[in-house]
């Protein structure tokens, strides 16, 4: 099988499908950051910069891509699939209807708020264009951490397809809600930009990683070790990993280190798709698995999207099914990182007690006075520090 990606990214969706089989025959991405990645990796695949220079898809059975999510996230101007960035799924559609270069498959990802955005505004307005295509459509949210990955990140796969069944790829496997114990001991991962409305939660894994603000500062994910009570953020190295890439995968576009340079590596790893996830896929595309027997699926009610459905000519069906495709061995945190993690500022600590005591979120035992005891020492240890550089500035009278 050959595949075209779109929004390529840093490649997480092509890694993915060449490890079961799959060969990527052109690339489209538009971040020069990224770009220089694939040139890399990807040396003697076409690459083409802006998806709408691009006039039609070469012969391919599968086109993949994570369509942008900045129009769509929690965080941002949430204006919607009618977004600058967002909207370019238009080209995606403008592509596949060219019935002559059209794939056997079309698999697509983003972010699982577009199922209740607007009351659901970008998944109706996919899959109805999807229909319109004449596109039969399945889509399903998946949690990376059924691939042993201790990142709780929930994403939207939809996958399409005029000639073949998509539920075959989506629904032939259900391991069930795996979901790691809290047993008190083991470490816990959250967002520190939130605080007050939202949390990001994480029971021995990191909270979804994000690709940082638009002026370039990273924001990675914190863990509360509570063996030792320090509030920590990972290492790049070991966010590569977290998404399924080898460490250092970003270093390539970066020959000089210099500190704006991590802030553009978070944007790349917070944007990838994880390579096991588009692994799964790929196999299921080659060898799908069929629709089991058991499947419960029910006319939609027309309100809330479920987190799984697909089409019959006009009609939307919910399915119910786990986000947990596969089980494999989970691997945590303690056992995960490889690489030394950093304390979160004093001010970053600081700055999320602050909205964490003017919120209405519930904490686990001891997490609160953790992060307000890292908020102090920190603080003292670094006014210890000017004083003593002042000292020693001082002039002898």
């Amino acid at each position: 099988m050959k595949a075209v990606g779109l929004f390529a990214g840093i490649g997480g969706f092509e890694r993915g499908l060449a490890s079961v089989g799959i060969q990527t025959e052109a690339l489209c991405e538009n971040d020069p950051n990224a770009q220089v990645i694939l040139q890399q990796d990807f040396a003697d695949v076409e690459l083409v910069g802006d998806i709408r220079e691009l006039k039609q898809l070469p012969r391919c059975e599968v086109v993949a891509g994570g369509f942008p999510c900045q129009d769509l996230s929690l965080v941002g101007p949430n204006v919607g699939i009618d977004g600058a960035r967002s909207g370019l799924i238009k080209e995606v559609f403008r592509l596949v209807a060219d019935k002559a270069h059209s794939p056997d498959w079309l698999v697509l990802e983003n972010v699982p708020f577009m199922l209740w955005h607007k009351k659901g505004e970008a998944i109706r307005f996919v899959t109805r264009v999807l229909s319109d295509l004449g596109f039969r459509w399945a889509y399903r949210v998946l949690d990376v951490r059924s691939f042993s990955l201790p990142q709780r990140r929930r994403r939207v796969i939809v996958v399409a397809s005029r000639k073949h069944d998509p539920r075959t790829v989506l629904f032939g496997d259900d391991a069930g809600p795996q979901d790691p114990i809290d047993d008190g001991q083991v470490p816990c991962g959250f967002s520190w930009t939130e605080g007050r409305l939202g949390l990001g939660w994480a029971v021995d894994a990191v909270p979804t990683l994000k690709g940082g603000s638009a002026v370039g500062i990273p924001s990675p994910p914190a863990i509360w070790w509570r063996s030792t009570g320090q509030i920590v953020t990972p290492d790049i190295r070991d966010a590569e990993r977290l998404q399924g890439f080898r460490s250092g995968c970003t270093d390539a576009c970066f020959p000089h280190a210099r500190k704006s340079s991590i802030g553009a590596r978070w944007k790349l790893v917070g944007n990838a798709i994880p390579v096991p996830l588009a692994a799964w896929i790929g196999k299921r595309l080659i060898t799908p698995n069929g629709v089991p027997s058991q499947i419960v699926a029910k006319p939609w009610d027309g309100r809330v999207w479920p987190n799984a459905a697909y089409n019959e000519g006009k009609q939307v069906l919910a399915v119910e099914i786990s986000e947990w495709p596969v089980r494999r061995k989970w691997v945590g945190l303690e056992q995960f990182l490889r690489y030394p993690t950093n304390p979160l500022s004093s001010r970053a600590c600081a700055g999320f007690h602050s909205r964490a005591i003017t919120g209405k979120l519930n904490f686990a035992p001891g997490f609160l006075s953790a992060v307000a005891k890292q908020a102090r020492s920190l603080s003292v240890t670094r006014n210890v520090r000017r004083l003593r550089l002042q000292a020693i500035a001082k002039p002898i009278e």
